[in-house]
């Protein structure tokens, strides 16, 4: 069970940035860094392909709206992801069934990913982007340093998830009634849109 926290820590990495979480394994195993990584996240062509997407995450999850939208997407990318790298992950080390693995990575990864959702819908509705940019490198720089510390401490790398990952919940559960609220104005918008859209349509009478 010894690969247990480097799964967790994995999977709550992955729901905020998959593509992040493989480049870094990989970058890490690659350079001898770690012996921890399983050879296929050191690919080259994995870690080119995981390089791409994650210039590409960069860019989309610091613009306000266009991240919902990339977090929409990924809501099943993110969640496969961490449970591939943790079956990857346990695989390497044969200390814990890949299938058990794959279901806590996975199912960590979905709650995280919820929680970045959730959180990012209510960071929109603030009418400045900086609090979106802040929030977005925040990220990122988060998901690199426990991925690093993981690799060295693995279990203190845990704690640190499990601890964010449960103030993430309940943070996402103080800001609901506001993330409720921005979405019926959205909702009224859209509908005033179409509104308009068909009054402009219909032809004068008389």
């Amino acid at each position: 069970m010894s690969v247990l926290p480097l799964v967790f820590t994995s999977g709550w990495a992955s729901g905020i940035n998959a593509y992040a979480v493989v480049l870094l394994f990989g970058v890490l195993g690659a350079t001898g860094v770690s012996d921890e990584v399983p050879a296929a996240l050191q690919r080259p062509d994995v870690l080119i392909v995981a390089g791409v997407l994650f210039l590409c995450e960069a860019v989309a999850d610091k613009i306000p709206y266009v991240d919902s939208v990339w977090d929409a997407v990924h809501t099943v990318i993110r969640p496969v992801a961490g449970g591939v790298v943790a079956a990857l992950l346990a695989g390497h080390q044969g200390s814990l069934p890949e299938l058990a693995a794959g279901a806590v990575g996975g199912s960590t990864a979905l709650l995280s990913h919820l929680v970045k959702a959730g959180t990012r819908i209510a960071v929109n509705t603030s009418p400045e982007p900086a609090s979106n940019f802040v929030v977005s490198v925040l990220e990122d720089l988060g998901v690199a340093g426990l991925i690093a510390f993981a690799v060295f401490h693995p279990v203190a790398a845990a704690v640190i998830a499990g601890t964010l990952l449960a103030a993430g919940i309940t943070l996402v559960i103080v800001l609901w009634s506001r993330i409720r609220r921005y979405l019926r104005r959205r909702r009224a918008r859209r509908a005033e849109k179409r509104s308009a859209a068909a009054g402009a349509v219909v032809p004068p009478t008389g």
